[in-house]
């Protein structure tokens, strides 16, 4: 119960202590404070602060100095800086003020818990001032009668701190009023001060952490007054082309001060200035005559004043005035040279003659006309040729050969002394060696070895190379006692000038040594275009045109080609750049590829358009090993089988394409219903004609063969009887029927023939011939055809009428003589007629040829034997049979026709003896 109320008791008296405290103020103002308050530390320097604490917080607190803790804004400073001095004194040490911020704090620890801040500080830190130095002063005029002097010295170092200065001065007995800089703390005006007294001049710079005095400074401020400019300048010609006249007015009295002045000008259009000698102008005036200036020449005058004895400054430069000095004669003549172009004719020339306008330093005046003399010096006799022109050039005609041309300039004054140049009649003279050029300081320098003669002087040729312009050439002089010098034109980077030197000596010239350069170069607009001229199997051969002049920005050093197939990596191949083409080899056969091409010169270089090309899949010469061959295997195949056709040539010839009788050759052209053929049998050439037969069908019978005929024995002879019935239904117009029927007739079953002519695609012909036996004569008969193709009433009779009465007597006594044994006999068998007129000689041959032709012909021919004649040669073979006797055809070939009895066509037509003869 005690210890309960101990504690309430206990906090009753906290709560009033706090109270209390709040009421007076705070633990800062009532605790305890720090000593020294807000201090002002040299930077760098030692520094100790005290926080002292008060004896009623001792009693009412339980605070004592153990519990104090400082701090650097809100940093806590280590322990091994502090110092308990006693139970209500704490300390803190810092060696290096450097380090030192603000605020400074003295903190409790209020029952060991809460932190109490006690008091603070602020703490300031600086450097103490320098002396001032380089103290100076200076009177400027403001007026006639109006002289501030205006002090200035160098502060010194920044203190960090606020100083302040003061300029002070006084005479010897005498102080002023301190002059206090304003918005700035190195100078100081003084608004009046008096001529011809002494006057000592110093600076007073002062902080917290001290004060300094610069050194005083002793003058007259007459030493140092800066006077006004002159005013009012004039420039006004004078009587000689060289020299103006300047005037001005002074704004000082001479009663003050005494002057001396500087006079400066320049061309106009000119940054450099000249100066009349000092020595010139040392006195006091107030005009001057500038001479030595050049004729009719403006030029910029300004001038200035100081004291005359040279003590103080120099006033600034008055304003610019500008004067003309007058024309005087030209100084010099105008530089010479000449273009030479004998291209049209060798023995005479176009000479242009060129000058340079003089320079206005050398013109001295407007130039007026320019006289030009031409003479030659192989007839010194004739007169020279003498031309004035306005312009700068003229251009003439001369015979090849050594002349002298003169140019004088003439002005409103007089004339230029002669411009002499010497044009040989060719350049024999040595000329210069090793001519070079070096781009430096943005012009171009040209250089060259001198020859060992003396030169007179060097001409310098050049003009721009461009394939969009014509060149056009510049030139200038230089003496002949130098080796190089820079282009005096206006030189463009990344172009290409031609440069020639040509050196000149007293009695001709020697030849122009050229070179190419450029002021500077540059990468090219644009890469080549490169091309294919051949593709192989395994090369390329590329070609390309060179860049032009214009596109190349520089020397083009090298070429590099860029190739690669579609998924291989890229090959690179450096070429010269004197090359056009250029042969890829080691390519992959029937391959596309990528190629590219680039141009270098010494600032870099540019690539080109892609081109691609696909390389051949054979070589040259692989088809050729492929073709060739194969063309020789298949010629030596058609060799051989035309060979082998040719040995085979017959029996090919039987099967594919046999021979057909040629009709024209067939004994039934030769015949006539009136007038039969007579066939002469005299020998078995003319029997048996060459190609008559190209088929014999041999049938032998024994004479003791007792044995009736087979069917297959008698096929041969049943063929016949089926021709024979064939030929029955189409009977020919030129025999009648087969047993001798009226040829007229004939005609007029033609019609009813062509029916079956256009069915019919089978023309057979057959011809047999009885011949003797055993070279016995023959009996004279003739062959028929059994062709179906009409014979034409004036074909038939065409040769009737032209005949005469012999062949008509002829063909009545010959149907006179037959036609009464055929009306007698004419209900005999056919072959019982043909009998009567046959006689059965023994060892009669019966001799058949028979040839089929298939074809496309509406009108198909056959001839055939009639009836009766095939009855009686069988019944005569069968006759010879019986009695015993053998029967053996011989077989006989049949040539091919010769080109003159070769068919050439089937039309009937009309034959000498009035037959009918197929062809």
């Amino acid at each position: 119960m005690f210890s309960a109320w101990n504690w309430v008791a206990h906090g009753l008296y906290l709560l009033l202590n706090i109270c209390f405290l709040e009421v007076s103020g705070g633990l800062v103002q009532s605790c305890g404070h720090i000593i020294p308050e807000s201090p002002v530390l040299a930077l760098g320097s030692n520094f100790t602060a005290l926080c002292i604490l008060n004896e009623s917080c001792l009693d009412f607190g339980n605070i004592y100095a153990n519990q104090i803790i400082w701090k650097i804004k809100n940093r806590v400073v280590p322990k091994e800086q502090y110092r308990e001095i006693n139970r209500t004194v704490s300390s803190v040490t810092f060696n290096d003020t450097s380090s030192l911020a603000t605020p400074l704090t003295c903190n409790i620890l209020a029952d060991g818990q809460i932190e109490q801040n006690i008091y603070g500080i602020t703490v300031t830190i600086g450097l103490p001032p320098e002396k001032p130095k380089n103290l100076s002063c200076i009177v400027h005029q403001v007026s006639k009668l109006t002289y501030p002097m205006t002090c200035t010295w160098n502060p010194g170092r920044h203190t960090f701190l606020d100083t302040h200065f003061r300029l002070k001065y006084r005479w010897p007995q005498e102080n002023f009023p301190d002059c206090i800089p304003k918005d700035v703390n190195n100078s100081c005006t003084i608004t009046d001060v008096q001529f011809f007294v002494n006057l000592e001049v110093w600076v007073e710079a002062a902080n917290a952490l001290g004060k300094a005095e610069s050194d005083p400074l002793v003058l007259d401020p007459i030493e140092i007054v800066k006077p006004l400019s002159p005013h009012n300048l004039s420039v006004n010609s004078g009587i000689l082309p060289t020299v103006l006249k300047l005037s001005w007015e002074n704004r000082i009295s001479a009663a003050v001060m005494k002057l001396k002045f500087n006079i400066r000008y320049r061309i106009i259009g000119d940054t450099n200035w000249m100066q009349v000698p000092p020595e010139d102008t040392a006195s006091s005036r107030t005009s001057f005559s500038v001479q030595g200036l050049r004729p009719y020449t403006e030029y910029v005058f300004s001038i200035r004043c100081m004291k005359e004895d040279g003590v103080g400054y120099w006033s600034d430069w008055s304003e610019e005035k500008t004067g003309v000095t007058t024309e005087d004669k030209p100084t010099k003549g105008p530089p010479i040279w000449r273009i030479i172009d004998a291209s049209h004719s060798p023995a005479s020339w176009t000479v242009q003659l060129m000058w340079k306008a003089l320079e206005p330093f050398e013109a001295n005046g407007v130039i007026l006309q320019y006289e030009v003399t031409v003479r030659a010096k192989s007839s010194l006799s004739s007169p020279p040729e003498k031309y004035s022109v306005n312009t700068t050039n003229l251009t003439l005609k001369l015979p090849n050969g050594t002349y002298e041309v003169t140019v004088i300039a003439r002005n409103r004054v007089g004339a230029s002394p002669p411009s002499v140049l010497l044009i040989p009649a060719s350049n024999s003279k040595a000329p210069v060696k090793n001519v070079r050029t070096l781009p430096k300081d943005g012009k171009l320098w040209v250089g060259w070895t001198a020859p060992n003669s003396y030169v007179l002087k060097y001409v310098i040729e050049w003009c721009l190379v461009s394939n969009s312009s014509d060149c056009i050439t510049e030139w200038q002089n230089e003496p002949g006692n130098v080796q190089g010098t820079y282009l005096k034109g206006d030189i463009k980077p990344f172009k290409c000038y031609l440069i020639t030197v040509y050196p000149l000596y007293a009695d001709g010239q020697g030849s122009g040594q050229s070179v190419k350069a450029y002021l500077q170069q540059d990468r090219p607009s644009k890469g080549p275009t490169v091309q294919t001229k051949k593709v192989g199997k395994a090369e390329a051969v590329l070609t390309w045109n060179h860049l032009t002049v214009d596109e190349q920005n520089g020397f083009i050093r090298s070429y590099t080609i860029f190739y690669k197939t579609i998924d291989g990596n890229e090959t690179a191949v450096t070429v010269d750049p004197s090359k056009t083409e250029y042969t890829l080899s080691s390519l992959t056969s029937d391959t596309l590829y990528t190629v590219r091409m680039m141009a270098y010169t010494d600032e870099g270089g540019r690539s080109g358009p892609d081109f691609t090309f696909t390389t051949q899949k054979f070589g040259k010469g692989e088809i050729e090993a492929i073709v060739v061959p194969v063309c020789l295997a298949f010629l030596l195949i058609v060799l051989l089988g035309v060979l082998f056709c040719f040995n085979k040539r017959d029996l090919i010839k039987k099967h594919i394409w046999p021979i057909v009788p040629d009709p024209s050759k067939s004994n039934i052209a030769q015949w006539s219903p009136q007038v039969p053929a007579k066939h002469n049998f005299s020998s078995k050439d003319q029997m048996y004609p060459e190609g008559s037969f190209t088929d014999v069908s041999v049938v032998e019978i024994e004479a003791d063969d007792k044995k009736s005929f087979s069917e297959q024995d008698l096929k041969p002879f049943d063929l016949l009887k089926k021709e024979k019935s064939t030929s029955e239904g189409h009977s020919s117009g030129i025999g009648g029927s087969s047993c001798m029927s009226s040829p007229r007739q004939s005609v007029s079953d033609s019609d009813e023939g062509e029916a079956t002519q256009n069915t019919s695609s089978t023309v057979q012909y057959s011809t047999v011939v009885l011949n003797g036996y055993r070279d016995q004569t023959p009996v004279q008969v003739f062959s028929r055809s059994e062709s179906t193709q009409p014979l034409l009433d004036s074909e038939e009779r065409s040769e009737d009428h032209a005949g005469g009465g012999d062949s008509a007597t002829q063909r009545q006594q010959y149907f006179k003589r037959n036609g009464g044994q055929d009306e007698t006999n004419t209900d005999r068998p056919c072959f019982e007629r043909t009998k009567q007129i046959t006689p059965a000689n023994e060892g009669d041959l019966v001799g058949f040829a028979q040839l089929q032709i298939s074809g496309q012909s509406s009108q198909p021919l056959g001839i055939e034997l009639e009836k009766n004649t095939q009855e009686a040669a069988l019944s005569d073979v069968l006759q010879t049979s019986t009695e015993g006797q053998t029967v053996r055809p011989e077989t006989v070939e049949g040539s091919p026709l010769s080109v003159d009895e070769m068919p050439k066509s089937y039309l009937p037509q009309t034959v000498r003896q009035g037959g009918y003869m197929p062809q």
